[in-house]
């Protein structure tokens, strides 16, 4: 899976905004923590849920079951607006 052509992100003091451009079928803007920022720039190229929650994992100090569920939480929220292209 990876991000859908027509999303572009920006990333400013600290916080990362992700936009919908004329490709994407989305207009709005997303503001991302860092935790979600983080996913969304590895999606920039092709990876797995599993290769995010991995690369989660040596970033953050977290429990394996509450990344699991933030990768899956935030996917989600992504599929729901089509920025993602399975």
């Amino acid at each position: 899976m990876r991000l859908k052509e027509g999303f572009i992100t920006h990333e400013t003091n600290g916080e990362q905004v992700m936009v919908g451009t004329g490709k994407a079928n989305f207009s709005g803007l997303v503001r991302s923590n860092a935790t979600a920022a983080f996913i969304v720039d590895t999606l920039k190229t092709d990876t797995t849920k599993e290769e995010i929650v991995k690369a989660m994992a040596a970033k953050y100090d977290a429990p394996q079951e509450v990344i699991e569920k933030d990768v899956e939480r935030i996917l989600e929220t992504l599929r729901g607006i089509g920025a993602i292209q399975e």
